[in-house]
C-alpha cells in the first residue's frame, strides 16, 4: 500500500502535468513539449525553490508545512476538494471552518495572470498575499525571496522583520495612517470571524508586542472602509510613480484584490511599461533580499 508521502508527490505530478501554462499565465512556445507546467513554473507560482518542488515530486522532502502545501494547491488551481486531498496526503489536516481562508478560486487566477499591463495582489482577510502577477512583482518586488510567513501586508507595516525591511516607500493622498488603520480594522474583523485560526492569533499578538502604532490602533480604532486611493510609489529604478490603487473584494471568497494603475500615456503608465518590460522590480528585490526564503516555512 502507498504511504502518504508518495500519494502527496504523485498527485502533485499528475497536477502539475494537468494545467495548462496559458492558464497559469506562461506564454506556449511552439515545440514545447511539456503537457502541463514546467517544475520550474510551479515552484515560481507557488514561492518555491525548484530544488524543493523536486524533492517533493520525489518524495525525498518530509512534512512541507500548512503553507507549502497552500501555497502548491493555489499554484496547481486546485478545486477545494482537490486542496483537502492534497493536505491529507501530506499528512496535515485541510484547513478548518473559523479559520482565514486562503483558497483562490481558479477564476480569479486566470483572471489576474491575463490581467498583465495591471499589477495585482490577491490577500487573504489577514492581508497575507496569496496570489500575484509578474506586474506586482515589477513594481513592488518578488514576494517569493520571502518566506511565505512574511508575505503579509500588516508584518510589512508593522512589523521588523523581512516584509518590512523589503517594503517600498508608499505615500497615500488620504494621509500616512488611513490606509493602515483600514488594515487594523480588517485584521480585527478577520478576527471576529476566524476565532480558530492559530496564525492570525500569533500574527495579532506580534504586532501588538513590536509596533506602538499598531497597538494602539488595535485599541482605539473603529471599522474603516477601503476607498479607491491615490498612491506614490518611491521606486528605485524609475523614481516616483503616481497611480490609483483600488481593493476590490471577491464575493464569497473573502478575499481582496489590489490593483494598481495609470492613465493610459501618462509618464506613469509609461513608468510601469517600462518596469514590466525590463523586470526592475524582481531585479531589486533580489538585490535586497533580507534572508533566504524557507521552502518550509
Amino acid at each position: 500500500m502507498p504511504s502518504a508521502r508518495s500519494d502527496f508527490a504523485a498527485l502533485l505530478r499528475a497536477w502539475r502535468d494537468r494545467l495548462p501554462p496559458a492558464d497559469a499565465g506562461f506564454t506556449v512556445t511552439p515545440g514545447r513539449r511539456a503537457p502541463g507546467l514546467r517544475r520550474e513554473e510551479l515552484a515560481q507560482l507557488a514561492g518555491l525553490s525548484v530544488d524543493y518542488v523536486l524533492r517533493l515530486e520525489q518524495g525525498r522532502a518530509k512534512n512541507p508545512s500548512p503553507q507549502v502545501v497552500g501555497a502548491l494547491a493555489r499554484a496547481l488551481q486546485l478545486s477545494r476538494t482537490e486542496r483537502d486531498q492534497l493536505y491529507r496526503s501530506a499528512g496535515l489536516l485541510p484547513p478548518q471552518d473559523g479559520t482565514v481562508n486562503t483558497h483562490v478560486p481558479a477564476g480569479i487566477q486566470r483572471l489576474v495572470a491575463r490581467l498583465g499591463d495591471v499589477p495585482i495582489g490577491v490577500f487573504a482577510a489577514d492581508w497575507t498575499l496569496v496570489w500575484w502577477n509578474t506586474a506586482w512583482c515589477a513594481l513592488l518586488g518578488d514576494p517569493s525571496v520571502l518566506p511565505v510567513s512574511e508575505r503579509n501586508l500588516a508584518r510589512a507595516l508593522f512589523g521588523n522583520g523581512a516584509a518590512h525591511a523589503l517594503m517600498l516607500s508608499i505615500r497615500s493622498e488620504r494621509g500616512p495612517d488611513t490606509f493602515a488603520a483600514s488594515i487594523v480594522a480588517d485584521l480585527k474583523d478577520a478576527v471576529s470571524r476566524c476565532p480558530r485560526d492559530a496564525q492570525l492569533e500569533r500574527l495579532v499578538r506580534e504586532l501588538r508586542e513590536v509596533s506602538d502604532a499598531f497597538a494602539h490602533q488595535w485599541a482605539t480604532e473603529t471599522a474603516a472602509q477601503h476607498t479607491s486611493d491615490r498612491k506614490t510609489i518611491r521606486h528605485p529604478e524609475v523614481g516616483d510613480i503616481h497611480l490609483d490603487c483600488d481593493v476590490l473584494i471577491v464575493p464569497g471568497a473573502d478575499l481582496r484584490m489590489v490593483t494598481y494603475t495609470a492613465a493610459a500615456g501618462s509618464e506613469d503608465a509609461g513608468k510601469l511599461d517600462l518596469l514590466r518590460v525590463t523586470g526592475a522590480g524582481s531585479a531589486t528585490a533580489r538585490r535586497h533580499k533580507p534572508r533566504a526564503a524557507s521552502d518550509t516555512a
